[in-house]
C-alpha cells in the first residue's frame, strides 16, 4: 500500500494563486482527484512540503506537536511536473522501522531527460559509482543490471509487421554491470513476458481463429436471439455445399465408390483449413473428420437463418428416409449426433426447425469439431494429457460456459503456434508455457492482455536481441544491507518513465528501422537516486 499524491486538475486559476499561498497552507481539494480528471502533477516546491510534512508527523523527535500516537504510515509518492532545472517527475518518501517504531527515513527522487539519440548525454558507469560512494559515504558498491527487449519485432519478417496488440518481451537481469548498455551476459537470468492478440491473418492458425468467430457470432445469437451472419466467401452458397455432400454420401451407400476418394478427402481439408504448406508441420487439419464435423464446414458459410434452417432440413430428410448411414465420433451429445444415432434403427424424432433450435443444433457440431482440434494439437504435440484438457472440453457446463473455454483453448494455441513460428520453440520450452497458461485459465476468464511468464535461458533468444536496441537498459548500484541499504539507478527507455510526462516524441525512433538497424534510437534518461535521514 501507498499514497500517490496529485493535483486533481490542472487550471489557469490554481496555477495564478499558488505562488500567493503560504507555504504550509496545503488545500486538500487539490489532493483529492476528481473522477474525469488524469493524473496532474505537483510542482516540486510544493511536493517538497508535502514531504516535510508527512515526515514531521512521523518523526517521534516531533514533541511539541503533541500527538497522541505515532502511526507508521504508507509509502508516500508524489508526481512532480519536471518544470525544475533537474526535471523531477517523482518524489518519495518511506518510513524506515524497527519493530513498531519510526527510526528514520529514505527519501526518493526520480529525473528525467530526453528523449534524445545522443549517447554523449549518457552516464559514465565509474562516474556513476563514485557519486553514489562519495554520496554515501561507502567504500564498496555493487552493480546489478537489466534490459527487455521486444523479440516480436526482431524475430518477424520483413514488411510483414502489422499493427497489432500482441508483445513478445524478454527480461534480463544479471548481476555485476562492467559498462553501460552492455548486452546481457549468458549467464543472465531471462524471463519471456508474452501478451498475444488472436487473430493476426498471418498466423497458421487463422483459419482457425475465424472457425471460433463464427462460434461465438452464434453463442451470442443464442443469448440475445439476434446472430450476426457471415458474409458468403464461398462461390456456392451453404445450401448448395450441403446438397452436394449428401449427394455424394448417398452415391457411396449406393456402390458407386467402391473405394476412397484421394480427391474429397483433399477437398474436405481445403474446406476446413487454409493452412500454408510450410505451417503443415505445426498445425495441421485432423484426417479423422466425421459426418457432423465435416457438415459444419460445409455450413460454417451459412449467411442467414433461412439457409441455416434449408440446410438441416436437407441432412435430417436424408436421415429420415434412409438415404445417408453417416458415420460420427464416440461420445458426441449433439442433438445432430443423438439424430444419426436414431437413424441406425430407422427412427428419427420429429425437432420443429423453428426458434433458436437451428442455432443451438449449429453451435453443437462446431464445438465438438473445434474441441477435437484443439485436442489434437495439444496431445499430438505432447503439450497436455486428455486428463489435463478435461476442464477446457468439458460438457457438463452450459453452451455459453463451453464456448468460453474452447476460447481459452484457441488463445493457448496461438501462444504456442506464435513462439514456435517467430521463436523457434522447441518442445522442452512449450510444454511449461503450456502448463502455465492452462493453470491460469482454469482459474481466470478469457484475457488478451494477460502477460504470460516463462523463465527461460538467455541462449535461447539471444539471436533475436544481440544486434538489437533494448527498450529499457538500467543499472542500479547499491550499498549497504537490510534497512541501510542505499541505490542510484540509471536507465534509458523508449517509452517516458511516467504516465505524467507528455511529450509528443514519447517512444519514437530516430529515423530508425526494425532488425539490428544501424540508426540510434531515442532514449528517455531517467535517474533514481536515495537518502536516508535517521531520527536517533
Amino acid at each position: 500500500m501507498l499514497y500517490v499524491l496529485q493535483k486533481a486538475q490542472h487550471n489557469e486559476e490554481c496555477d495564478s494563486v499558488e505562488d500567493s499561498k503560504s507555504d504550509d497552507a496545503i488545500y486538500a481539494s487539490e489532493l483529492l482527484p476528481k473522477e474525469s480528471s488524469g493524473p496532474a502533477a505537483l510542482p516540486v516546491r510544493r511536493a517538497k512540503q508535502l514531504i516535510s510534512l508527512y515526515t514531521m508527523v512521523q518523526n517521534p523527535n516531533m514533541t511539541h506537536l503533541k500527538l497522541s500516537e505515532l502511526v507508521v504510515l504508507p509509502p508516500l509518492w508524489i508526481r512532480c511536473d519536471g518544470s525544475d532545472p533537474e526535471h523531477t517527475c517523482w518524489l518519495g518518501a518511506e518510513p524506515l522501522r524497527a519493530g513498531n517504531k519510526i527510526t528514520g527515513m529514505n527519501f526518493y527522487m526520480v529525473t528525467c531527460d530526453g528523449p534524445t539519440a545522443d549517447k554523449t548525454c549518457f552516464a559514465n558507469l565509474e562516474e556513476l559509482k563514485m557519486a553514489h560512494k562519495i554520496k554515501h559515504r561507502s567504500s564498496l558498491v555493487m552493480t546489478k543490471g537489466f534490459a527487455q527487449y521486444e523479440l516480436i519485432r526482431a524475430a518477424a519478417i520483413e514488411d510483414t509487421i502489422v499493427e497489432s496488440e500482441s508483445n513478445i518481451f524478454v527480461d534480463i537481469t544479471w548481476n555485476t554491470v562492467d559498462k553501460i548498455l552492455e548486452t546481457p551476459p549468458l549467464i543472465s537470468a531471462a524471463t519471456l513476458n508474452i501478451t498475444l492478440e488472436s487473430g493476426d491473418p498471418r498466423s497458421p492458425v487463422y483459419q482457425l481463429y475465424r472457425e471460433l468467430q463464427f462460434l461465438l457470432a452464434l453463442a451470442e445469437g443464442l443469448k440475445t436471439g439476434v446472430t450476426e451472419w457471415p458474409e458468403p466467401v464461398e462461390s456456392e452458397s451453404a445450401v448448395e455445399l450441403v446438397q452436394g455432400f449428401l449427394t455424394d454420401l448417398k452415391k457411396k451407400l449406393d456402390g458407386y465408390y467402391m473405394s476412397a476418394n484421394n480427391d474429397e478427402t483433399e477437398k474436405i481439408k481445403c474446406d476446413t483449413a487454409a493452412v500454408d504448406s510450410t505451417m503443415k508441420s505445426i498445425f495441421s487439419e485432423r484426417g479423422d473428420l466425421d459426418f457432423t464435423e465435416q457438415l459444419w464446414c460445409k455450413m460454417r458459410s451459412v449467411s442467414s437463418y433461412q439457409e441455416l434452417i434449408e440446410c438441416f432440413t436437407l441432412v435430417i430428410k436424408s436421415l429420415e428416409h434412409g438415404e445417408i448411414q453417416p458415420w460420427i465420433h464416440q461420445g458426441s451429445s449433439s442433438l445432430l449426433s443423438k439424430l444419426i444415432q436414431q437413424s441406425y434403427h430407422g427412427k428419427v424424432e420429429v425437432v420443429p426447425l423453428a426458434g433458436i433450435t437451428p442455432v443451438q443444433m449449429l453451435l453443437e457440431i462446431g464445438l465438438d469439431k473445434m474441441k477435437k482440434d484443439y485436442v489434437s494439437f495439444f496431445i499430438g504435440q505432447e503439450l497436455a494429457t486428455l486428463t489435463y484438457l478435461d476442464y477446457f472440453i468439458s460438457t457438463s457446463v452450459d453452451l455459453q460456459e463451453q464456448v468460453r473455454r474452447v476460447q481459452k483453448l484457441h488463445h493457448m494455441l496461438e501462444i504456442m503456434v506464435s513462439c514456435m513460428v517467430l521463436l523457434q520453440f522447441k518442445h522442452e520450452n512449450l510444454f511449461p508455457l503450456t502448463q502455465i497458461c492452462m493453470k491460469y485459465y482454469k482459474e481466470n476468464p478469457v484475457n488478451e492482455k494477460h502477460v504470460f511468464q516463462l523463465p527461460i535461458r538467455p541462449a535461447l533468444v539471444k539471436k533475436f536481441y544481440q544486434n538489437d536496441h533494448p527498450e529499457i537498459w538500467k543499472v542500479d548500484i547499491s550499498s549497504g544491507h537490510g534497512q541501510k541499504e542505499v541505490k542510484t539507478t540509471w536507465q534509458v527507455s523508449t517509452s517516458p518513465p511516467a504516465e505524467h510526462l507528455a511529450s509528443a516524441n514519447a517512444g519514437l525512433f530516430s529515423d530508425s528501422t526494425v532488425n539490428g538497424s544501424t540508426e540510434e534510437r531515442s532514449y528517455f534518461i531517467t535517474v533514481a537516486q536515495c537518502s536516508q535521514v535517521h531520527f536517533t
